[in-house]
């Protein structure tokens, strides 16, 4: 980010500035993490430049990423980090220091001894104490990792005078119990027993509604195209204030878009959600890392009771802090997906092979009427006969009794959006339930201009809960979230998954009781 160049908000605003210098001033070892591409090197840079400015220090920020490709090889991976550290050196401070001596200190101390060294010396060479801000100190593996902290442990006693006043490591997780695996150990290493000087720990959060309203409002001042309204919170709703994704949708609908590019025309509603649909069928690599991540069994534990709204969830708090901690689901609060996004990607990304098999079955054109609107009673029975032929070969591959169910209709009812519609996906652990949010456009209307709005809540029979009981209770709460939602009609998807019931008892429709909401419960 070049602010010269780019719309930004100052990085250094975004953080407890006070806190920062503190530490700084206090001589502190601390850490500094947040999810990716949520902007913690602009922060350090923004950060380096400030302490630099004073005159009181001599701050290097230095990006430790090139040493992942050493692996294990201690002695390459501190070449190449003290490589890094010569290079901005020298094109930053000026100074030579370390690329002078770098070579002979590796040749006298080796690979576990060279890093302690180097920043001893350097330390001790000039007057300013020295400030080191190391990014991306995470992705460094096993050996090479443990003995980065250790060099820096040890030569935290020396300090200020033989070693850096302060350093700030930067990385996505925070490393309170993060897990090194050793090769020449053969075991796990805490992070904590590698770097136990650590003073605090802080996290950079995302943009917040004011914020993201005055990063867009940058935009309309250099260019006076206009957002038309109920944009900037649309973009807000999506994003949850991701500073990537803020970037990513404005991006697409103001410059990317032919008809965004006309600065005469105002940004609309369709032109963000088309964006929108645009990153996620794209499938760009701040997205698809969540693919990625998806294989982490870590993940699994807390991502898929969280589809089928479970209250038996079976993660352990180091779980929830890792799947935080890459910011999968919301910083703080009731275990939720970190905004709409995310909620609409891990699904897609579950079901993808499904969904590919599903595009030769499923026409747009059998489930939606001559007038254009849509037969959702169709689409829902056609699908009573899929998951009866179909589920079990399904159900294995995702490996949870009650978000299976969930994931199979997802993937069926995707075809929805593919047609010209949109799904609006509410889901949370413990809720006991899956909301979705079916919207199609009216006859000669538009999905942006009063579109038909259908709710499809799903639930699962266990063994535990008898079946009249969950449509009892699945009424109630449809009811309250048709309600909610200003929705015309409502369906309760009830999968009773109890082994000794027979398919023939499995599968029920019952239609709206007279005098009630108009809610039809599918059983299957």
């Amino acid at each position: 980010m070049v602010p010269k160049r780019h719309y930004c908000i100052p990085p250094l605003s975004r953080v407890d500035l006070e806190e920062l210098l503190e530490l700084v001033e206090d001589m502190r070892y601390f850490i500094l993490h947040a999810p990716r591409q949520t902007g913690k090197t602009s922060t350090l840079l923004a950060l380096a430049d400030k302490l630099n400015a004073t005159g009181k220090f001599r701050c290097l920020y230095v990006n430790f990423e090139p040493g992942q490709t050493a692996r294990e090889d201690v002695p390459e991976a501190m070449r190449v980090l003290l490589g890094q550290i010569a290079e901005e050196a020298e094109a930053v401070l000026g100074d030579e220091f370390v690329s002078r001596t770098m070579l002979d200190l590796l040749a006298k101390h080796g690979g576990h001894g060279a890093l302690n060294v180097a920043l001893s010396r350097w330390s001790r060479a000039r007057k300013e104490p020295l400030v080191l801000l190391i990014d991306e100190i995470d992705v460094l593996l096993g050996d090479s990792l443990i003995s980065v902290l250790r060099q820096l442990r040890a030569g935290y006693p020396k300090r200020p005078r033989g070693f850096p006043h302060s350093i700030i490591l930067c990385g996505v997780r925070d490393p309170r119990d993060y897990r090194i695996f050793s090769t020449s150990l053969g075991k796990n290493v805490t992070w904590g027993s590698a770097f136990n000087i650590k003073a605090k720990s802080l996290r950079l959060g995302d943009l917040t509604h004011d914020e993201v309203r005055s990063l867009l409002g940058q935009h309309t001042a250099e260019t006076g195209q206009e957002f038309a309204p109920g944009v900037l919170d649309r973009i807000w709703h999506l994003t949850q204030g991701q500073p990537w994704l803020v970037n990513a949708l404005a991006l697409l609908a103001c410059f990317e878009d032919k008809a965004g590019r006309d600065r005469s025309r105002p940004i609309g509603l369709a032109a963000v959600d088309q964006a929108k649909e645009n990153l996620i069928l794209n499938r760009v690599t701040h997205l698809d890392q969540i693919a990625i991540q998806l294989g982490d069994e870590r993940v699994r534990r807390v991502i898929l009771p969280m589809i089928a709204g479970s209250d038996d969830a079976r993660y352990t708090p180091r779980d929830l802090e890792y799947v935080r901690d890459l910011g999968l689901v919301a910083a703080t609060g009731p275990v939720r997906m970190a905004n709409p996004i995310y909620a609409e990607v891990v699904p897609r990304e579950l079901t993808l092979t499904q969904q590919s098999v599903l595009e030769s079955l499923i026409s747009p054109t059998w489930y939606v009427r001559k007038d254009g609107s849509l037969n959702l009673p169709k689409l829902l029975e056609s699908f009573q006969g899929y998951f009866r032929e179909n589920s079990e070969s399904w159900l294995e591959r995702y490996g949870h009794r009650e978000a299976g169910p969930h994931l199979v209709l997802q993937s069926y009812l995707h075809r929805v959006v593919n047609g010209g519609g949109r799904i609006t996906r509410e889901y949370a652990l413990a809720r006991r339930r899956s909301d979705l949010l079916i919207e199609w456009p009216r006859p000669g209307g538009t999905l942006h201009s009063n579109p038909s709005k259908h709710v499809v809540e799903c639930k699962v029979v266990g063994d535990r809960s008898g079946l009249e009981r969950v449509i009892r209770e699945g009424l109630q709460q449809t009811e309250s979230y048709m309600d909610l939602c200003s929705a015309e009609s409502a369906h309760l998807v009830v999968f009773d998954m109890r082994p000794e019931k027979s398919w023939k008892d499995r599968i029920i429709v019952r239609g709206p009781e007279p005098g009630q909401a108009p809610i039809t419960v599918w059983g299957m």
